[in-house]
């Protein structure tokens, strides 16, 4: 049987060669199965750690229930663990510290890198965690996640002693969404709508707040429009019996937005978001990532009414350190942001809720014990 992380920090002990452990494994559309499986084996520079909660992603609920990725595999990428084998050559870690990893890693050197689309260079786009079942996708829903080279050397971080491994999962969000923010060039004293209150437009809302704007927020869950005004946002209206696109006016002398950030994955909401725009205003898709989806807008738009559609994938990794900082130094509420916590065999369960949530639901996470 598994041992909790406790033991491990404290003991010292490593898994036995050969060990085995619980992951829900994705087994094709729609199907996650907790199985057996056998810890990763690690090789030189690579180190081995125990996961000890995991944040469920919206790319993981699309991956997941539209098949987008080839199975059997682990995902799971918002993760935070115990270190419990290093390999050769490994010199920044060691056994017992508390980490939080990235999964995805640029190289530094190619093009893109040199101008900054970090999530655009080839190294970036390999996987360097695994739970070392099919292609690697991150592995945080397994307990043992092996960490690559490349990983090891820029993508992991040890956590304070005061930080929670629960905290720990919200660094790669936050760096995704602070990217995000000011990929939409959001400045002090913008007015900003946030379309979508999940905790990803939650993170969007705070972090355009924390940029210097004056955030308002959209959701047609009232649970989520209370906790939205709770975070920090302005007003948040309900899309079902308000017109988004007068209630901006009317607060921006007429204009409309300056930037409007969608966290939300409608066609739909797109042309919405661009008539909410100001002219010259900018539109930020976040949740805009599914490789099949189509948008149509009026060309105008764009054309004539100069407004900008932009997108913003993943993380930078100069944003790395800050985004660590805002949740170490917990100058964001991400702790007050998880609304479900899951044991790893509850794991279908925790997914089901994230892709359809309830009034009180937030970020779910899986907690392993």
């Amino acid at each position: 049987m598994s041992q909790t992380i406790e033991q491990l920090g404290t003991q010292r002990r490593t898994p036995a060669h050969g060990g085995k452990m619980r992951a829900g494994v994705y087994r094709g559309k729609g199907q996650v199965v907790v199985e057996t499986l056998p810890i990763p084996e690690i090789g030189e520079g690579e180190l081995l750690f125990r996961v000890a909660a995991c944040g469920i992603c919206g790319t993981d609920i699309k991956k997941i229930h539209h098949g987008f990725v080839a199975a059997p595999q682990v995902l799971g990428h918002e993760l935070a663990g115990t270190v419990v084998k290093i390999g050769r050559g490994v010199t920044k870690f060691k056994v017992g510290d508390r980490v939080v990893s990235f999964h995805h890693i640029p190289c530094g050197d190619c093009f893109y890198c040199e101008q900054k689309l970090f999530s655009q260079c080839a190294g970036y786009k390999k996987t360097g965690l695994t739970a070392g079942l099919g292609d690697p996708n991150g592995g945080g829903f397994g307990e043992y996640v092996r960490a690559m080279p490349w990983i090891v050397e820029r993508g992991m971080i040890v956590l304070p002693d005061e930080v929670s491994f629960e905290e720990a999962t919200f660094v790669e969000p936050v760096n995704t969404c602070l990217k995000a923010v000011r990929k939409a060039r959001v400045g002090k004293g913008e007015t900003v709508l946030v379309i979508g209150q999940g905790p990803i437009g939650m993170l969007l809302m705070i972090l355009a707040k924390y940029e210097g704007a004056e955030v308002y927020a959209s959701d047609p869950m009232a649970g989520r429009r209370a906790a939205s005004l709770k975070f920090g946002a302005k007003e948040v209206f309900d899309p079902t019996k308000q017109n988004l696109q007068q209630e901006m006016r009317e607060r921006t002398g007429g204009r409309g937005a300056d930037a409007v950030l969608v966290a939300v994955p409608s066609p739909a909401l797109v042309p919405e978001a661009l008539a909410i725009a100001r002219p010259g205003g900018r539109v930020l898709l976040f949740a805009h990532n599914d490789p099949v989806m189509q948008l149509d807008f009026p060309a105008a738009a764009v054309g004539v009414e100069e407004k900008e559609i932009l997108g913003s994938y993943s993380a930078s990794v100069d944003d790395q350190a800050e985004s660590a900082a805002l949740v170490f130094e917990r100058r964001l509420p991400v702790r007050e942001l998880i609304s479900h916590r899951f044991p790893l065999e509850r794991i279908a369960e925790a997914l089901e809720l994230a892709a359809h949530p309830a009034e009180d639901t937030l970020k779910v996470v899986i907690t392993h014990a």
